[in-house]
């Protein structure tokens, strides 16, 4: 990079190398900084002080070298986080949602970090707070509240939380008559649960000493934890186990999966204690999701071939595939996302040709109609209905431009009714900006969507900066949503944009195969060329282009880093899994073997082996002149670990040849969704942006 940093010079910390070698396949690596691993990470992320002080010092002089250099940005940080904080509505409150004689939702107090919970008589009144989190939050340095959960009989709420950041969730049962909890407390869960028939017990599914769901119990109230009932065990370390019910209350669903193949047992709810019965028993490849449909399953499946899924039905009493009837047919490039089954309804959340829509089905008659909208690039959500029997289902709509809105829509007489309009208290007018999808060309022909928004005036010559963000990885889709945060941006003359990457969903299921497996690299080429579409159409520069991503998209950051550094003034790395390989030959770890489907098992396999190693961040870094990077990463983080980002900064500082800074910003009280509070999320992100106004020469704009 040849242009001036815009940092002051600093003196990074000192990662001293503590040579570690490792040989598979023949294959051996050196690991200079393996020792940043706390050998009791199990207890540290329940426990945080029990990390070792010599990783601990050196974690907190990263944070005090990232802190030194970012000093400059104290005031825009305080700018930032105030504009973010005044187009939320501090006493927000949601539309509740109707279940026999009540109404449910949850609202905030004016500046309260964590949400309320309340009830209303069905026909409107007073909120009736059954939970305050702010209340529960007291006195804790880390708090979220997990699954909240009303009884169907409406006389106690499940409620979870964790306090740690670690995801080890503690469930608690509270008495909706007297709102005391009751004596029974079950810790190290998932973070949700469903209840019996009965209401007098409830199921829920305990996490390992390695954080694997790998046992389902079922606990009764008033009884001794320590005796629950174990209802069914996965030995299968590479799957992710479930546990929830349906909403007509009569079954309970345990579902299993890893990332390509799937597997249900249902119990009745009202006979806990019976044997789960299998609805089809797991094959590799095969996926399936079920629905209750009173006395049939809706089934949402791949099975034979198709691969954007079917819709089958299927006796509840006997849903094996034997007597699977196809109710929906598979159609090439029609991508349906899930289901919602009603008492006469059946309603499909689907995408296709890249835009989402929502179709509704009379099950009576086999008429379809689907739900219209009007934008160029929008974002669409089931919100569906406490209800069964009912004609009423609810759904929310947002684009770049739009704040979302909430909708009742009857399905018999298809007229929808806007509930709320999420307000933006300081102001936003939709005709100030501009959103687009553009296609880019990637490496090999295909056209990779771009979603993005500037203010109208922008000048596009090429001058405006612009954050690129990505993910592309599990098939997630990336919505064209509105996003009240990026428009302290926007509105400093950046270009907001989404790249729609292989890996993702976006346009159908092919799409996120080709960026999986031996296939990945296909997200990294997708990325890099989203960035030189967006410069050859005069957006922006690639000097002034900060790309963004978290998690499975902070691996999609350290590759392009690696792979065109020159194609980006700046990267945000959020809790970044960069150290790929060695994650993926660690099977203690706790995402390791369910994750072998999506990246491939290089333990197993040395074609696997090649495939990552050949684009894991940390094993590319090279002798490169390398943009200003910021990793972001929490300690108690087990699905990336805080070791991952703590090694690749570690080995960037090492190898790269330029002047440009990396800073890692570690959150020692937080993990994987970083700070638990609603405003405490917000500094964080005033700091990453603070970090590419920075980059690009905008703090004073």
């Amino acid at each position: 990079m040849t242009k001036t940093s815009a940092f002051q010079k600093a003196t990074p910390p000192e990662s001293g190398k503590r040579p570690v070698s490792d040989t598979q396949h023949g294959i051996t690596r050196i690991d200079d900084y393996a020792w940043l691993r706390a050998e009791n990470w199990q207890e540290v992320f329940k426990d945080p002080s029990l990390l070792d002080p010599t990783i601990r010092k050196h974690l907190e002089e990263e944070n005090v070298y990232q802190a030194d250099l970012m000093a400059d940005t104290e005031e825009l940080r305080k700018i930032l986080f105030a504009e973010m904080k005044g187009r939320i509505k501090e006493d927000d409150s949601s539309v509740p949602m109707k279940d026999g004689p009540f109404a449910y939702g949850s609202s905030f107090k004016k500046g309260g970090e964590q949400p309320r919970y309340f009830r209303t008589p069905r026909g409107g009144g007073d909120h009736d707070i059954i939970l305050d989190g702010d209340k529960e939050a007291e006195g804790k340095i880390y708090f979220r509240l997990g699954d909240v959960d009303h009884s169907p009989d409406h006389r106690r709420l499940l409620w979870t939380y964790d306090d740690k950041g670690s995801e080890f969730y503690t469930i608690r049962v509270r008495n909706l008559e007297t709102r005391a909890d009751l004596a029974d407390i079950v810790g190290d869960t998932a973070g949700s649960g469903a209840w019996s028939a009965d209401c007098d017990g409830f199921f829920y599914t305990r996490l390992d000493a390695n954080h694997r769901p790998s046992k389902v119990y079922f606990h009764r109230i008033g009884t001794d934890g320590a005796a629950d009932q174990l209802v069914y065990e996965e030995t299968d370390p590479g799957f992710f186990m479930s546990v929830g019910g349906s909403r007509n209350d009569e079954w309970i669903f345990i579902a299993i999966n890893d990332h390509e193949t799937s597997e249900y047992r249902v119990i009745p709810a009202n006979d806990p204690l019976a044997v789960p019965r299998i609805v089809a028993p797991r094959e590799t490849g095969l996926q399936y999701d079920i629905e209750d449909g009173g006395d049939i399953f809706f089934i949402l499946t791949n099975a034979d071939g198709a691969k954007d899924f079917k819709i089958m039905t299927a006796p509840a009493n006997d849903p094996g595939r034997h007597n699977w009837t196809e109710l929906v047919p598979h159609e090439p490039g029609r991508l349906i996302l899930s289901i919602l089954s009603f008492k006469d309804y059946l309603v499909r959340l689907e995408r296709k040709e890249g835009l989402p829509r929502i179709v509704v089905r009379a099950l009576a008659t086999g008429e379809e109609h689907t739900i219209a909208f009007d934008e160029e690039a929008f974002s669409l959500g089931l919100g569906g209905s406490y209800e069964y029997d009912t004609e009423v289902m609810r759904f929310s709509y947002s684009s770049m431009t739009t704040p979302s809105q909430l909708f009742d829509y009857n399905m018999q007489s298809r007229q929808r009714v806007l509930l709320k309009t999420q307000e933006v208290p300081s102001g936003h007018d939709p005709q100030d900006y501009v959103t687009r999808r553009l296609m880019a060309p990637s490496h090999d022909g295909e056209m990779v969507p771009i979603s993005l928004i500037h203010r109208r005036e922008t000048a596009l010559d090429g001058t405006a900066p612009c954050l690129l963000y990505g993910y592309g990885s599990y098939g997630i889709t990336v919505p064209a949503a509105f996003n009240t945060n990026c428009l302290s941006l926007v509105d400093r003359g950046f270009v907001y944009a989404i790249a729609h990457i292989r890996g993702g969903k976006d346009k159908g299921y092919s799409w996120y195969e080709d960026g999986k497996r031996a296939k990945k690299a296909n997200t990294f080429h997708d990325f890099i060329a989203a960035a030189r579409h967006l410069v050859a159409r005069g957006y922006t520069a690639h000097d002034r282009i900060i790309a963004q991503g978290g998690s499975a998209g902070g691996m999609l950051m350290g590759a392009v880093a690696n792979m065109a550094p020159e194609a980006f003034g700046g990267i945000v790395a959020e809790v970044p899994f960069v150290d790929v390989l060695t994650t993926m030959l660690d099977e203690t770890l706790p995402l390791t073997p369910p994750e072998w489907p999506e990246w491939g098992n290089p333990i197993a396999s040395e074609e696997d082996y090649r495939t990552i190693a050949a684009y894991s961040p940390y094993d590319n870094v090279g002798a490169k002149d390398y943009p200003p990077i910021l990793a972001v990463a929490g300690l108690t983080d087990p699905r990336v670990t805080y070791w991952e980002p703590a090694k690749w900064v570690a080995r960037l500082r090492e190898r790269k040849t330029g002047s440009n800074p990396v800073l890692f910003k570690i959150n020692m009280d937080a993990g994987h969704a970083g700070a638990s509070g609603r405003f405490s999320r917000l500094e964080e992100i005033a700091f990453t942006y603070a970090f590419a106004l920075k980059v690009v020469g905008r703090m004073k704009s």
